[in-house]
């Protein structure tokens, strides 16, 4: 190898690299550990691939962009914990730091690894910093093999309130506060106006798309940085969203996932996934969106008219559920509710497989004459009820416990009590339906559902056989929304019993209770050492947001698997600009307009039509607000008359039929609109202030 020359070395690398040479970052310690702990786990079990080369790493761009900024005066050692930290980027920083006051949602595998480092470097660790944490779930005993600030001891306990107690620990100085509340747009009382303008920066730490999605759109209406990240497995990314200069997180979505076919899940499963689908799908349909449709239907006036506009055969199938609900299956005491599971039992197991068997025997060829149950069609069979089968109660048990709930009715725990009311239980004997079309595939499904013709006829025999809500005074149901995480609430007994069962009819090996919630749940597998490395990425962008880095190409979008190994930085794309009448635009920018004039009443809708068309040369078509619209210019010429001279926020209370709260002090509004020469133009949405 030959001998490298003094003139082909980087001075100003080796310069920076002399530098910052007496620095100890926690992010960095992060990312190099997680990487080096993953390595040790390869070795030790011979699963996935080694890095086999050199690997090479730095973050020379996190350093200030002014490179006269840092004097050596500002690195000299403070003697305190943040020492290794100031000799990298100065005191200045480590103020700036301890100033910062930052929003962290979620508070799980990747939360809880935030909330440490945030407490290592100093994030809201002076006087008027702060850090929020905000977590709605509690601490389950699967979570203490990734989140490391649980304990044992934590079980049960307010999965936010423990973080930030232990990091209190970490650091005394932190100010940490921790809430429980989600969130979402019924929260909005609450992360309100007031506290997004005080905030200098969000992280999120979601596992659902749409609630970052959320969380995306609130940092952009509230220009914030927003620090996004995830992990899979091994596999992990970071997403720096910076105002007026990046992409949000919600200008580019993933593929969607791809599902599994409908008729697999209905009559052709073959993996144990499919009954764990089939088993959750069972619970919404039998506990949540039968009892969402009977209060709509006792409340809303408007069910009827929106049900009947549904498309193909779902206006027949949520008035049958809605009359079963109701009049059918309804149940009045406990023994009811037994009596209902029983039955459901045989339908689901026995009956609806017979039914499957008859329409396809088991010696069924197809019209090229091989076998149809043959391949990835397994052929099923019925099972026989018996009441000495732990798994048979145990479905009998947890259903009927929240057929009860749904209905308001007190359940049991009494398994004894429960094999007694069943040997009562009168099931008819099973007969085949003739005439019963079974759809073998989901595009055979689709067009028989684009080619049905809903008869009209039964849908008024059905309507007229529904109760009248005034006969219901007071009744309501109880959606039971499908909580995974407490062991006492029947669901997962539910799923796990109801999804076992479903493999023994097909005889799949049916999943343990740990897999089916993975699975039931939609639990993001994490590994403590995917999390540590993307957190030590997501801090080294924090270094930089707090700086106010202002080039696009200081900041690194980050994508890693630590199984291949594969590691790829890219910057962050560029906030897309659009024009109207040559004034450009981002999705940063909005339109800011003060409701309240100077007589201190507020703007009708013809001065806000007005006053577009004066100051921004734009002639507004349609105006909404949300789902409510405002103004249109097909609108009738007796409620355009009616609504001109009304206030902007007496249109929307009317439209939208609720009143404005106390806490809102500004209207989103969005419009269609043509330029000058009449040509329809995009624009940027409106910020109508009440203040």
């Amino acid at each position: 190898m030959p001998a490298v020359q003094q003139s082909d070395l980087d001075e100003g690398l080796i310069r920076k690299l002399a530098y910052v040479a007496a620095g100890d970052l926690a992010p960095m310690n992060a990312f190099i550990g997680g990487l080096a702990a993953q390595e040790v786990m390869k070795a030790c079990s011979g699963k996935f691939m080694p890095i086999m080369q050199w690997l090479y790493f730095d973050a020379l761009e996190c350093l200030p962009e002014d490179k006269e900024a840092l004097a050596e005066d500002k690195c000299l050692p403070c003697q305190n914990r943040y020492d290794g930290q100031v000799a990298v980027f100065g005191s200045d920083l480590q103020e700036k730091l301890g100033r910062q006051n930052y929003l962290l949602v979620g508070a799980g595998a990747v939360g809880c690894e935030l909330l440490k480092n945030f407490a290592m470097i100093g994030l809201g660790c002076g006087k008027s910093g702060a850090v929020t944490i905000t977590d709605m779930d509690i601490i389950d005993k699967s979570n203490l093999n990734r989140q490391f600030l649980f304990r044992p001891r934590d079980v049960t306990k307010s999965k936010s309130d423990t973080a930030a107690a232990a990091v209190r620990q970490l650091n005394p100085h932190i100010r940490v506060m921790s809430r429980q509340d989600r969130v979402s747009a019924d929260t909005e009382h609450i992360y309100d106006d007031d506290f997004f303008q005080n905030l200098d920066g969000v992280a999120s730490a979601l596992d659902s798309v749409d609630a970052r999605m959320y969380v995306d759109r609130r940092c952009v209406f509230y220009r914030k940085p927003l620090l996004e990240s995830g992990t899979w497995g091994t596999k992990g990314n970071v997403q720096v969203v910076i105002p007026f200069l990046t992409e949000s997180y919600s200008s580019s979505q993933d593929p969607p996932e791809k599902l599994i076919p409908i008729c697999t899940l209905k009559n052709f499963p073959n993996a144990v996934e499919h009954t764990l689908q089939w088993a959750r799908d069972e619970f919404e349909g039998l506990f949540k969106q039968p009892a969402e449709n009977v209060n709509q239907y006792l409340t809303d006036s408007t069910f009827m008219e929106r049900t009947l506009r549904l498309a193909g055969s779902q206006p027949l199938e949520v008035l049958e559920a809605v009359h079963r609900s109701l009049v059918l299956q309804r149940p009045h005491t406990w023994a009811d509710c037994v009596t209902w599971a029983c039955h459901h039992w045989h339908t689901q197991y026995s009956s609806n497989i017979q039914q499957l068997l008859h329409n396809f025997p088991p010696d069924q060829l197809t019209s090229s004459g091989a076998l149809f149950w043959s391949g990835p069609k397994r052929c099923p069979h019925p099972l026989t009820f018996d009441i000495n089968n732990s798994l048979h109660l145990d479905y009998v048990m947890s259903a009927a416990n929240l057929f009860a709930q749904s209905y308001g009715l007190l359940g049991s725990r009494n398994r004894a009590d429960v094999a007694i009311l069943l040997q009562s239980v009168k099931v008819p004997e099973f007969t085949p339906k003739c005439g019963v079309k079974i759809h073998v595939s989901d595009q055979e499904l689709q067009n028989a559902d684009a080619s049905v013709d809903e008869d009209d006829t039964c849908l008024q025999e059905l309507k007229a056989m529904l109760p009248n809500p005034e006969m219901l005074p007071g009744f309501k149901m109880y959606p039971v929304n499908f909580e995974k995480d407490d062991d006492s609430n029947f669901h997962m007994d539910f799923i796990v019993a109801a999804a076992s069962l479903r493999a023994e009819n097909y005889n799949i090996p049916p999943a343990d209770r740990y897999k089916s919630k993975l699975v039931a749940g939609k639990i993001i597998p994490a590994i403590a050492t995917t999390s540590a490395a993307v957190v030590g990425l997501v801090c080294l962008e924090l270094y930089k947001v707090v700086q106010g880095h202002q080039q696009l190409e200081s900041y690194k979008n980050s994508f890693i698997n630590l199984a291949l190994p594969f590691f790829t930085f890219s910057e962050p794309l560029a906030v897309p600009r659009h024009q109207y009448n040559n004034q450009e635009w981002t999705l940063w920018d909005r339109f800011e307009v003060q409701g309240l004039q100077p007589n201190g009443e507020e703007m009708t809708l013809r001065q806000f039509l007005n006053y577009f068309k004066r100051e921004h040369k734009l002639e507004i078509t349609m105006l909404s607000q949300g789902v409510a619209m405002l103004y249109s210019f097909f609108m009738p010429a007796t409620r355009l008359k009616e609504r001109l001279d009304q206030p902007i926020t007496e249109i929307v209370s009317r439209v939208s039929k609720r009143a404005l709260g106390q806490h809102v002090r500004a209207l989103v509004l969005e419009m269609c609109c043509n330029n000058e020469s009449g040509e329809d133009v995009e624009v940027p949405y409106i910020l109508y202030t009440l203040c």
